[in-house]
């Protein structure tokens, strides 16, 4: 995030088969996990591992798509949303909302001093509302933005105090692959296992002071695409070590912008191109096996002057997916609170994230979320198109998650 300091119908069933093998396949597991077995017929109608009668042979069916299967609609539009713990603490209102839309991921929002164990307090007792009501038994991801420097969410007691990403990016990149590895076993020792990190922007020199959202806050590993590469891969390297999901962010790079998405509207780039090398380091990501990209709230003049990186079809599908090949979950920076899409009415930037191409929403607050998941799910009753669309991006999160062992059906 460009943070400051601080069931569908049965006309699924024909499409079924070939998504869930391909989502299923596409998961990497963020701690040398067994890879998710290709999926193939189900018993239920609409679950994305369905195929016609008289096949000769049927493998096995893989777990998410057997968990899929289970559940009800609003299970599965909830797994597309990662919804934020007011004060890091989870109230009796944010429980209720959380199983009440049957979110299916947290995160912390603020900074914390909190430590190791006031932290898996927290994570532990958001983990006893996964039920077979709320969450057809899937297990939350729980993340936090824990970068370094001015981005560490998480401190006090059991957590390290992170030097910068510009002071990690001068590390050798097998030392720093050490360090994130010891970072990650906090988190984990947290009941923390997603963090939205690494930053993968690269900020040209000369211009740490006007680029906000990241140059500002030192959240760049260097000035060069290469040197980004290597150091954001040896994170990601550290961390899944660690036994935590990753986040390769803010694509395609918010680098080479003046103002912050969180606190400003109309955040332009104007030079990045489809083949431009400042994509260097999310490449490398994708080829490192990261299972999640956050694409960024900024406008790409050369890449689609018309919409926003997050509501852009050529951006995630068209760059993302297709020219760097990443097969993982697409996350959305905030889409809650963020001031980048204030001008957009909360429904709509669900639904117009999910049909570009996204999987994954992330809202700061609950309330917005809320909204988003009524206008997701309404839609997709109203349309086999977008249903179609939301089991896709379903099977995404449920793949990582079955990668994660967070499904029950795939241990732990």
């Amino acid at each position: 995030m460009s943070r400051s300091r601080v069931r569908p119908g049965r006309s699924l069933a024909g499409c079924a088969l070939a998504l869930a093998v391909a989502c299923a396949a596409c998961s990497t597991a963020p701690a040398g996990d067994a890879r998710p077995a290709g999926a193939a017929p189900a018993s239920s109608a609409g679950s994305p591992g369905s195929a016609g009668s008289g096949s000769p042979r049927q493998a096995p069916e893989s777990c998410a798509a057997r968990v899929y299967g289970r559940m009800t609609e609003a299970q599965r539009v909830g797994q597309l949303f990662i919804a934020g713990l007011p004060r890091d603490r989870l109230s009796a209102a944010t429980a209720r909302a959380i199983t009440g839309y049957h979110f299916g991921s947290v995160q912390f929002i603020t900074t914390s001093t909190a430590g190791v164990t006031g932290i898996r307090s927290v994570t532990r007792a958001t983990q006893h509302l996964a039920s077979a009501r709320a969450t057809a038994g899937v297990r939350y991801f729980v993340a936090a933005n824990q970068e370094g420097g001015e981005v560490q969410a998480l401190q006090g007691p059991g957590f390290a105090a992170m030097p910068a990403a510009t002071e990690q990016g001068l590390m050798p990149p097998a030392a720093l692959r050490r360090s994130a590895a010891g970072w990650g076993r906090e988190l984990r020792a947290a009941g923390v296992n997603l963090n939205f990190a690494p930053v993968m922007d690269t900020v040209p020199a000369g211009s740490e002071n006007v680029n906000q959202p990241i140059g500002v806050l030192h959240r760049e590993f260097g000035q060069d695409p290469a040197t980004v590469a290597a150091h954001g891969v040896a994170f990601i390297r550290g961390m899944t070590k660690a036994g935590v999901a990753v986040t390769a962010k803010h694509f395609p790079g918010l680098g080479r912008v003046a103002g912050n998405t969180d606190f400003s509207s109309g955040v332009t780039d104007t030079v990045t191109t489809r083949d431009d090398a400042y994509l260097r380091p999310f490449r490398a990501a994708a080829r490192a096996g990261v299972p999640f990209v956050m694409v960024a709230l900024a406008r790409y003049t050369r890449i689609d002057p018309g919409q926003l990186a997050v509501f852009s079809p050529a951006v995630m599908r068209g760059m993302l997916r297709q020219r760097l090949g990443f097969r993982g979950v697409i996350v959305s920076d905030d889409l809650g609170a963020a001031v980048a899409v204030a001008g957009v009415a909360p429904g709509q930037r669900a639904t117009r994230f999910l049909a570009a191409g996204g999987d994954l929403i992330t809202s700061k607050y609950p309330g917005p979320a809320i909204a988003m998941a009524r206008a997701v799910l309404a839609r997709a009753r109203a349309s086999q198109g977008f249903q179609r669309t939301v089991t896709s991006a379903v099977m995404h999160v449920l793949a990582a998650k079955q990668a994660a062992g967070l499904l029950p059906c795939s241990g732990s």
